[in-house]
Parts: structure tokens; sequence; C-alpha cells
């Protein structure tokens, strides 16, 4: 199990190859290629943790399969929040565990991810079905310097969660999908 402050930004690029060429431009070193993740989102029928702010998540992601709570945000310039996480053998046997304690699953997504490191940062790309996006994770000034390496300034970060911006682009695109997935959006 690993307990953590979680400090990260999301950046908007064009596409994926743009994204990359920036990363790489800057100096990152690749550490995890690409591959497809999906992520549910649980809470109770009285949304006891959308209500504190806080997310538990089961995380797929080859295979295997990660457990994670978070904590609110704090008030921060960068998204910064309490992070629990632990890898679980079989994420679905876990699911159905929590769904027979009282948790339902409220929201997927998915995405492709290839992961970089720069120093004391990770940055993440993040190819999602409402776009491109880099995340950047780590120190504060990592992140500072990082964003800068991409040509980015504070303006450019987005400290909201993918089922945010899913909201946003749902509305925006009004579409009727509920879940952040490749083949409904």
């Amino acid at each position: 199990m690993t307990v953590m402050l979680e400090r990260e930004i999301k950046l908007r690029f064009a596409d994926p190859a743009d994204a990359r060429a920036a990363i790489v431009k800057a100096g990152a070193t690749p550490i995890r290629g690409r591959r497809f993740q999906e992520d549910c989102l649980l809470d109770d029928a009285s949304e006891q943790l959308r209500r504190r702010r806080c997310v538990l998540r089961i995380r797929i992601d080859q295979g295997k399969s990660l457990l994670t709570f978070k904590g609110p945000v704090q008030p921060s310039p960068m998204k910064l929040r309490e992070e629990i996480e632990t890898v679980v053998g079989d994420g679905d046997a876990l699911r159905h565990l929590f769904e027979e304690l009282g948790f339902a699953v409220w929201f997927r997504y998915q995405k492709y991810r290839e992961e970089f490191a720069y120093g004391d940062v990770l940055i993440a790309l993040d190819e999602t079905p409402i776009g491109t996006f880099v995340e950047i994770e780590g120190g504060e000034q990592g992140i500072t310097e990082m964003a800068r390496a991409l040509g980015r300034s504070a303006a450019d970060y987005i400290v909201d969660s993918y089922r945010t911006l899913f909201s946003r682009y749902r509305e925006e695109h009004e579409l009727a999908a509920t879940d952040m997935l490749f083949d409904e959006a």
C-alpha cells in the first residue's frame, strides 16, 4: 500500500503524435509503453464519497488491478490530494466484493496511456475518447518546469478529473453516453 500526496496537472494536446514529440523533445525518458486502461469509480447509494469529494477507483491495466482512494482536492494551483493505492490480484472480484458491501460503479472511463519520466515528475500521455491529454505528476517545481518545457504555462493547467471533463464534453456534444468509453463517445 502506498499513501502519498498526489500533485498533478493535465494539459490538452491536439493529438498523441504532437504530445509524444513535445514530451521527448523536453528530454523525458519513456518508462512504460502504450497500453489500455479501464477505470471504475464506486460509491454507495447515498453518494457518501462524492459528497465528501473523494474517489474510490478500481483500475485494470494489463491484467493488473489497482485499488485507489483519493481524498478531497486541497487548495492549490495544481490538483493536490491524498492518494492511497494498492495492487490487488483480481479487479473483478474486488468490484463484486464492493458491490456486496453496498458500493456500485457509477462512472467508467477508458484511455490508452504511455508514461515517461523526467527528474521528479511522471508524465503520462493519455489518449481518451474526448481527446489527448498529458498528465504531469510530482513536485510543484518539476511540474512547472515540465509544463514550460512543453510550451505551456499555468494558464493552460487543467485540474479537473476525467469525469468532470467528460461531463462538459457530453453537454457540449449532446451525448447520451454516461461513461467515457471509446465505443460510446
